[in-house]
């Protein structure tokens, strides 16, 4: 990757997303950070003219039109996306919620396809883009107290495989 890039990074409040957002502005490229609360963003990853932070809730879709359209007009376009925002429940399959697991599959399958759908029409007519999905060795393996979320790491695995299509492809009419 040469040039500098725009990145968008989900779940940026905390943890990997603080990191990498705080390692792609230190090697010169411009980040949108995102999370559901913009203010603690902001917080986490600190202030830079090349940073912009947006409230995304992944499981809305509006949210993620609005967080691509925002950063297409404060950077006019977007190069890569790190779909990173997570959860975690644990527990036996029988202990879990029916609303716990709906959550940690809106949010780990759902939610990344919210985002890369609101992303993929700009790259394809930037004629190019980088979608990098956060997984987790889970999703191939599984255990036993990780039921939803490992279904929904294998979900979003399998997902990332199939939109492999280039972003260099023209969308089809």
């Amino acid at each position: 990757m040469t040039g500098k890039k725009v990145w968008l990074i989900t779940g940026a409040g905390r943890g990997l997303g603080v990191d990498i957002a705080k390692a792609v502005l230190a090697a010169g490229h411009s980040v949108v950070a995102t999370g559901r609360d913009a203010a603690k963003v902001a917080a986490a990853v600190g202030v830079h003219d090349n940073l912009l932070t947006t409230k995304l809730d992944v499981t809305r879709r509006p949210d993620a039109k609005a967080t691509v359209e925002a950063a297409v007009a404060k950077f006019g376009r977007l190069d890569v996306l790190v779909n990173n925002a997570g959860n975690f429940f644990a527990g036996f399959f029988e202990e879990l919620s029916p609303e716990q697991v709906r959550n940690q599959i809106e949010t780990l399958l759902f939610g990344p396809m919210n985002v890369t759908r609101a992303v993929l029409p700009v790259m394809r007519k930037q004629r190019s883009g980088l979608l990098l999905t956060i997984s987790s060795t889970a999703g191939i393996v599984g255990q036993t107290f990780c039921t939803a979320y490992a279904a929904a790491k294998f979900g979003r695995a399998w997902m990332g495989s199939k939109v492999a299509t280039p972003p260099s492809s023209p969308t089809p009419s």
